[in-house]
């Protein structure tokens, strides 16, 4: 009896028990493969890259770069009048203009000039305007520029009826020049002579002068004083250096000739007004001025000059 109860209470054990799953042993002694993983899906090749190689420049664009640059004239310290940039005009030189967004730089053209035409290279970014001031033989035309924002750069062209101005225009934040202006140095020879003839009391600039042999072949270079030369030229006779219109108000530098070995001697000539008047021609000249800190600014014949109708 004892054995019947026992058989059923485990028979009814196992019926509560719930089944546990048991996977299937593998045949043999081989291990269970491993479910193979699912293909990845084709890609598409990345297209191969493409080198950009930047144009060379030629040898016309690098000789066209080199004349610019060498025919560019910058401001100079030297050569202002209060505000005004006044620079000495030349056929084909390139005036620099620096300019700023929010300010006016006005260009004035010579006296009495009438204006043909204003192109720039850069209309949309720029205003460019002209106007007039003064009357009659004084009314003089001014043209205005103005960039909307730093960081600009164009050229503008300036044709009248005596000259053609060429300029470059640059922008930054705050520097702008206010005006700017030119001399006219065969202009003004005229016009020295016509005052000398006039003028029979004072002694003349340059008495029996020839505009016609006129000869502006002359660099200067060295220091930066307040009195350094504006320009220097020779009418086959006498040398005439002009300066500023600050060497009044200053002292005036001496004049030394300078020969082929470097040695220097003082030379005789003559303050007229603005300009050293020397009885003589000269291939290269000093001007000196100080003791413990001596300015040199030196006057040279530029290379391939007629050196014929010279003696020093």
């Amino acid at each position: 009896m004892k054995t019947v109860i026992i058989a059923a209470l485990a028979s009814a054990a196992i019926a509560s028990t719930p089944h546990a799953i048991i996977p299937p042993k593998p045949a043999g002694n081989k291990p269970p493969v491993a479910e193979a993983a699912p293909t990845p899906p084709p890609t598409t090749p990345a297209p191969p890259l493409t080198h950009h190689h930047k144009a060379r420049t030629s040898a016309a664009e690098l000789r066209v770069r080199a004349a610019n640059r060498a025919a560019t004239l910058e401001p100079a310290a030297n050569a202002y009048i209060n505000a005004v940039q006044v620079y000495p005009f030349s056929d084909g030189v390139v005036f620099h203009v620096f300019t700023a967004p929010g300010q006016v730089t006005d260009i004035a053209l010579q006296p009495g000039e009438t204006l043909g035409a204003v192109a720039s290279g850069d209309t949309v970014r720029w205003i460019i305007g002209d106007t007039t001031s003064g009357a009659g033989s004084d009314k003089r035309t001014h043209v205005l520029v103005k960039p909307f924002t730093a960081g600009l750069s164009t050229n503008v062209v300036i044709t009248t009826d005596r000259h053609v101005y060429h300029l470059t225009l640059t922008s930054s934040e705050r520097t702008a020049m206010v005006a700017l202006s030119w001399t006219y140095p065969q202009d003004q020879l005229i016009a020295l002579k016509a005052a000398a003839e006039q003028a029979r009391a004072a002694e003349p600039v340059a008495s029996g002068l020839s505009v016609e042999q006129l000869h502006f072949d002359y660099t200067i270079s060295g220091d930066q004083p307040t009195w350094r030369p504006l320009r220097a030229f020779d009418d086959g006779r006498q040398t005439f250096i002009e300066f500023p219109a600050s060497l009044a108000t200053g002292e005036a530098p001496p004049l030394f000739l300078v020969d082929a070995k470097g040695t220097a001697s003082l030379v005789n000539y003559r303050l007229q007004g603005r300009f050293y008047v020397v009885d003589r021609l000269f291939d290269a000249a000093e001007l000196r001025l100080g003791l413990k800190h001596q300015d040199v600014v030196r006057i040279s014949r530029a290379d391939g000059a007629d050196t014929r109708r010279r003696t020093s």
